[in-house]
């Protein structure tokens, strides 16, 4: 289809597709139910023996020298991967499942590749993978790293709240009183 026209057409054609493609899967990842999409049990989040506990990506990639000069996308409402703002399990859980929506949303935009194969000439497709790859594989790959220590984080803070909650007066409601107060058990 591209493989005749002048290259500044081909490139022109090209970012235009490929930015309708990248709203359409922004979109998806704001609209998808996260429940179901977004569940970090899905396979495709899932961490692998390879990857141990995200510590290849800073073994093999540096990941922690560079991930925090890259941008991040925030909505109005949404929500900031920047910094923790909590420790509660109900917010490690949002932000573990916010960081699979990310790695899908830039996964997803990495198979455009097959539209710019299926559409240019091989070199022309081939160069506008590298862009393409280099704009969204290192989002994805922080994602996965992050979520991996925030999973860890996780299990930290559960099995303290576990031990405290073990160390704590058990409070149980007699039934002699009628104004259902509490007495604590020792």
């Amino acid at each position: 289809m591209l493989r005749e026209q002048p290259v500044l057409n081909v490139l022109l054609v090209n970012i235009m597709l490929g930015t309708v493609w990248h709203y359409l899967t922004f979109f998806l990842c704001r609209f998808l139910s996260p429940k179901i999409f977004f569940d970090p049990k899905r396979r495709m989040f899932k961490e692998h023996k390879w990857e141990k506990g995200g510590r290849i990506y800073n073994d093999a990639l540096k990941i922690n020298k560079w991930k925090d000069m890259l941008p991040q996308h925030i909505d109005k409402d949404g929500f900031s991967k920047s910094h923790l703002d909590d420790l509660s399990v109900r917010y490690l859980d949002e932000f573990i499942m916010e960081t699979c929506r990310a790695e899908w949303n830039h996964t997803m935009n990495c198979f455009f590749a097959f539209v710019l194969f299926a559409l240019n000439d091989p070199a022309m497709a081939a160069l506008l993978t590298i862009f393409l790859i280099v704009g969204n594989l290192p989002f994805a790959v922080i994602q996965r790293y992050n979520r991996f220590r925030l999973q860890r984080l996780k299990r930290t803070v559960v099995r303290k709240q576990e031990r405290k909650k073990d160390h704590s007066p058990k409070t149980a409601v007699s039934a002699d009183d009628n104004d259902n107060e509490t007495e604590t058990v020792a």
